[in-house]
């Protein structure tokens, strides 16, 4: 799936509701819904790098899930560097790090987004230990609690060439999404984050090429992912 030009960190299937862009991300959602896979409730959305539309792609996407009027639970999991806030426009005093850390509850933390059916869970306070939290049994006790309520979660995290904590939540969730741009990862990087994700077995649903036209790189990336 190739997301065409984007710039920036937007809602853009908000704001440029009939853009070529918006297209393309209700694509994506159309191709995650039909993917090949027995459940799919759960969804990570990770990159090689930093600044590749992670975060862009997986605020569009979750928007997208609530406008069909499915019930969505947005997670901000990049502890490290949140952005779910800014682009929501919501609080982070509270949020993720407080609801592991046990200084609040789920319900405590989780915003909607007025007139939608998307909830959201900001990251909260950087916390000390990241990856240890992720891979906590109260993130997993958090999980299997959404799960109970929401039809998609979808959750935003921290590039996988970076630190491990986009691999220990690949592991727990149903479905990866890997955002790719081209002018910040080249082949060898797009190629090193595939292999760390299948290291943990994740189920990579695919890749998204971001701020790219249609050439060869497209045709390699889609190729090299098929085939792994």
């Amino acid at each position: 799936m190739t997301i065409a030009q984007t710039v920036g960190r937007q809602l853009i299937v908000k704001g440029q509701s009939r853009s070529i862009i918006s297209e393309q991300y209700r694509t994506l959602r159309t191709n995650i819904k039909f993917s090949n896979t027995t459940k799919l409730q759960t969804l990570v959305v990770t990159s090689a790098v930093q600044a590749e539309g992670k975060s862009t792609t997986a605020a569009n996407l979750a928007y997208l899930f609530a406008e069909e009027g499915q019930n969505v639970l947005f997670i901000d999991a990049d502890m490290r560097k949140p952005t779910v806030h800014f682009t929501f426009h919501l609080s982070n005093i509270t949020g993720l790090s407080f609801v592991l850390s046990g200084q609040a509850t789920l319900q405590d933390c989780i915003q909607q987004i007025e007139d939608t059916s998307l909830h959201v869970l900001t990251s909260g306070p950087i916390p000390p230990n990241p990856s240890e939290m992720l891979g906590s049994q109260a993130f997993h006790a958090l999980l299997r609690t959404a799960e109970q309520h929401y039809d998609w979660i979808i959750i935003d995290t921290s590039p996988v060439l970076a630190v491990t904590d986009a691999q220990v939540l690949a592991n727990r969730v149903d479905g990866t999404i890997l955002v790719i741009d081209p002018t910040k990862s080249d082949k060898k990087m797009a190629k090193k984050a595939v292999s760390l994700l299948k290291k943990v077995d994740a189920h990579l649903l695919g890749v998204v090429l971001n701020n790219v036209e249609q050439n060869k790189d497209i045709y390699y990336y889609s190729e090299y992912v098929q085939s792994e």
